[in-house]
């Protein structure tokens, strides 16, 4: 068996090993301080970030990688705690929207702040002579297209 995998391999078990090591701790800082996890960040970042704050769980589902049936199972706790509402379509009564309501906004905003603070001790750990912030956003937001 061939135990030399190629550079591209290399890449994208590291980025997979990032992206883990992001999530545990993101959802440890989210957890311990405002106590969501980065799911539940994701979707109220998502709707925070939708026109109105309100949006379809098709769309929600589009914007963070989940069905629309799980975008539904994830919201229902949310919902029950005052974070988000369901409005129905005017246009459409079969249509329910997700709207994030004034408690939903007051955590996205703290927990925002979470986030920023556990995402600048990781970057601290970016050599001076790598590429900056702007730069790794950028290749991040052209993977996959």
């Amino acid at each position: 068996m061939n135990k030399t995998i190629s550079n591209e391999q290399h890449l994208a078990l590291g980025f997979a090993a990032a992206w883990n090591r992001v999530e545990r701790r993101l959802d440890h800082s989210l957890g311990a301080i405002r106590g969501i996890s980065l799911a539940e960040y994701r979707l109220l970042r998502a709707l925070g970030d939708a026109p109105n704050s309100q949006a379809s769980r098709v769309d929600l589902a589009e914007a963070v990688g989940l069905t629309p049936s799980g975008v539904t199972r994830a919201l229902r706790p949310m919902e029950k705690l005052g974070m988000v509402s369901t409005v129905r379509s005017k246009r459409d009564a079969r249509l329910a929207i997700a709207a994030l309501t004034p408690a939903g906004r007051d955590l996205l905003s703290d927990a925002s702040g979470v986030v920023d603070d556990a995402m600048k001790t990781m970057a601290r750990r970016l050599p001076d002579d790598g590429p900056g912030f702007a730069e790794l956003l950028e290749f991040l937001d052209n993977i996959g297209r």
